[in-house]
């Protein structure tokens, strides 16, 4: 099955997937050998639209982090091609592979992954830092100030709670301006009041800079910030939902749930897709 971004149709049929901001082509992912073979990932193909927030979604075991960190250049494919901001991944040797997640990649995990000895401004620029390359003073600010944390630069990781944690680590991973933000759980240790400060801040900067953001969660509800739901099922594309809305989603994965498999692969009615009242943020 192809994805592509709802206002660009051919684009993957065009070929040109340089014009997204990932693309997945025929991509398997096999872990083991013999009776002991997993394949997470079977032949998966789709596009992550540039400037949108997506969300990948799917049952445990369906492959969601495996194809995220594919997609992000975390983890090499067994076969396929992974095309970011028009570099094909798998072309890459490792050291080049590992300079384009630090100067193209952000990253946002479940656990922070916040530098403890150094202050949260110190942690913001960090990466810029390592790459020897200055930030926009006026971008810093702004997003600084975006992510409310212009009072607390100088404090250490320590000394934040778990929300302002991940809004720091929200704040490194845009802060270069990468091609593609990779979320994997962004809310997965906080609260919910935390949780949807952080999501919102997610959805902001697709919205209003046009970061191209991709998320990995569980939770309908965080789901529901995104501008499109990608539905994975045994390693396998399982549909997509554009403007989800929290009831939508949730519906959708007790499908998949209960589907136990590719027969859940039928593509997104678009009358589906909720809108304004059913539970979008």
């Amino acid at each position: 099955m192809t994805l592509t971004a709802p206002t660009t149709p051919d684009l993957l049929a065009a070929g040109h997937p340089g014009d997204l901001a990932a693309y997945a082509d025929q991509v398997s992912k096999v872990y083991g050998r013999g009776d002991s073979r997993v394949a997470a990932l079977d032949g998966i193909t789709l596009g992550v639209p540039k400037g949108r927030f997506t969300a990948i979604m799917g049952p445990s075991g369906s492959g969601k982090s495996t194809l995220m960190h594919c997609l992000a250049g975390l983890d090499r494919v067994t076969s396929g091609r992974v095309v970011l901001g028009g570099t094909d991944l798998t072309r890459l040797g490792e050291r080049a592979l590992t300079r384009l997640r630090r100067d193209r990649v952000g990253f946002v995990f479940q656990a922070f992954n916040l530098v403890p000895t150094l202050t949260a401004l110190e942690n913001i620029t960090l990466p810029a830092d390592i790459a020897g390359r200055r930030l926009d003073r006026a971008w810093l600010d702004e997003l600084v100030d975006s992510v409310g944390l212009r009072d607390r630069l100088r404090h250490r990781p320590s000394e934040l709670s778990g929300g302002q944690q991940q809004r720091v680590a929200c704040a490194r991973a845009l802060a270069a301006r990468p091609d593609v933000v990779f979320a994997d759980e962004p809310t997965g240790n906080l609260d919910s009041r935390s949780g949807r400060e952080v999501l919102g801040l997610l959805r902001d900067s697709a919205r209003r800079t046009g970061q191209s953001v991709v998320m990995v969660t569980h939770d309908p509800s965080a789901a529901a910030y995104a501008d499109l739901v990608v539905f994975l099922s045994d390693g396998r594309v399982a549909g997509q939902l554009a403007d989800p809305d929290q009831n939508t989603v949730l519906e959708r994965m007790k499908h998949l749930d209960g589907a136990g498999g590719p027969a859940a692969s039928a593509p997104a009615d678009p009358a589906s897709s909720g809108g304004p009242g059913g539970g979008r943020p």
